[in-house]
């Protein structure tokens, strides 16, 4: 969601900005967002701007915002208000202007009632909240990530992998996906990596899905050819970007020239019906 929202936006042409806080040790998270000058630690041997500063005109995603230390909530308050980073150790601020996205696995005014987020952080980043249930509970969306994601992984691991096989997606479908997104996402790239044939296979996915599974649950397309697979996804892109050529391919992993020659071979008109 993070990359079509920025492909749709008007910072597009600036750069996308993922920082996990759940994944950055406590110790480097400051200097790896907000940067640092020569000499501010030990071992900081040059300046160096951080993630924040990289992100100007452009998009930061935030991804468990929850996770970051409640005194760097504190630091990104003051960011978001006075649109200026200051390094850890310097003394001269440094102009930015970005736009944030945030997303947690918690709700955040249970978040907020913990102590885990800022109440006056929250106030200040709760403009636009989009809910979005877990990936067992959508799994139409499903097609169209798996898609993106072999999309992204083949080319990015130089692997000729062209799609899933029947079997192997029907075992997608069914699977519960406690990992949301992110399961989905590692599977896949794992799946690319092992892969030895033209196909994903059952026997190429983690252990977890290898496993026997029971049908589809309720609202999951039917598995058919792969040629339907890669049609139905596409339109589900598009559906769900608004028929927004730019976003859907960036959803999909495509470039816009690719997604054009995918929707003439497939007949998928180029205007909503």
């Amino acid at each position: 969601m993070a990359n079509a929202l920025h492909a749709k936006s008007l910072r597009a042409g600036g750069p996308l900005v993922k920082i996990n806080c759940a994944a950055l040790p406590k110790d480097l998270i400051e200097s790896e967002l907000f940067g640092h000058v020569k000499g501010a630690f030990t071992g900081a041997a040059t300046d160096k701007p951080g993630l924040l500063e990289e992100a100007h005109r452009g998009t930061v995603l935030l991804d468990e915002i929850t996770e970051m230390p409640l005194d760097l909530q504190a630091k990104l308050l003051r960011v978001l208000e006075d649109r200026q980073v200051r390094r850890l150790g310097g003394s001269r601020t440094v102009p930015v202007d970005f736009r944030l996205l945030c997303s947690t696995n918690r709700e955040p005014e249970v978040a907020v009632r913990d102590g885990r987020l800022r109440q006056d952080l929250y106030f200040r980043i709760n403009t636009v909240t989009v809910a979005l249930p877990s990936l067992r509970d959508r799994t139409g969306d499903i097609p169209v990530l798996a898609k993106a994601f072999l999309e992204r992984f083949r080319t990015r691991h130089g692997r000729q992998v062209d799609g899933i096989d029947p079997e192997a997606y029907r075992r997608l479908l069914a699977y519960p996906w406690p990992g949301n997104v992110r399961e989905l996402e590692h599977a896949i790239e794992r799946a690319v990596l092992v892969a030895r044939g033209k196909e994903i296979a059952v026997s190429d996915l983690p252990e977890g899905l290898r496993a026997q599974v029971g049908p589809p649950t309720a609202g999951a397309p039917a598995v058919g050819s792969l040629e339907e697979i890669e049609r139905v996804s596409i339109i589900r892109a598009l559906e769900s970007t608004g028929w927004n050529k730019q976003a859907a391919a960036a959803l999909l992993g495509l470039r816009r020239p690719t997604l054009y020659s995918k929707m003439r071979r497939h007949g998928i008109p180029q205007r909503r019906s």
